[in-house]
């Protein structure tokens, strides 16, 4: 399986999923299956999700969304990455939501972009970052 090119964030699959705002449903269709996943990281969090609120009436869109695409393992890769970007976070004084910290780490391993419009991302050396809910 290929290295995807783009590593989805839970925000960008919520927008997704309520087709709001509509550009980031047209980016999406855009761009070839092959090239998107999602990191085991975000699965975990949007299943938490559906266990929490299982009658959500976004629930079956989420479901067949989450077994089309594909999921990133987190690797030995992933943690090394995770641990040198935690250390110097917290050298620097700028720690980040833990979550959050894993699924940037995730994305440098996996050498894909992260789409995403939380702004935590937007200052973390080498990660680069698209906001697709932005026109």
């Amino acid at each position: 399986m290929p290295a995807p090119r783009y590593m989805l964030d839970t925000n960008t699959i919520s927008y997704i999923v309520r087709n709001s705002p509509p550009q980031v449903l047209e980016r999406y269709a855009q761009v070839p299956p092959s090239s998107l996943a999602i990191s085991v990281i975000v699965e975990a969090t949007l299943l938490y999700g559906l266990v929490k609120n299982p009658g959500a009436r976004a629930a079956p869109l989420l479901r067949g969304l989450l077994l089309r695409t594909q999921i990133v393992p987190w690797t030995s890769q992933a943690a090394a990455r995770y641990a040198t970007l935690r250390a110097e976070r917290e050298r620097l004084g700028r720690p980040i939501a833990e979550l959050d910290l894993q699924i940037a780490a995730h994305a440098l391993a996996a050498g894909a972009r992260l789409v995403t419009s939380d702004r935590a991302f937007h200052d973390i050396p080498g990660l680069i970052c698209e906001d697709w809910s932005r026109p």
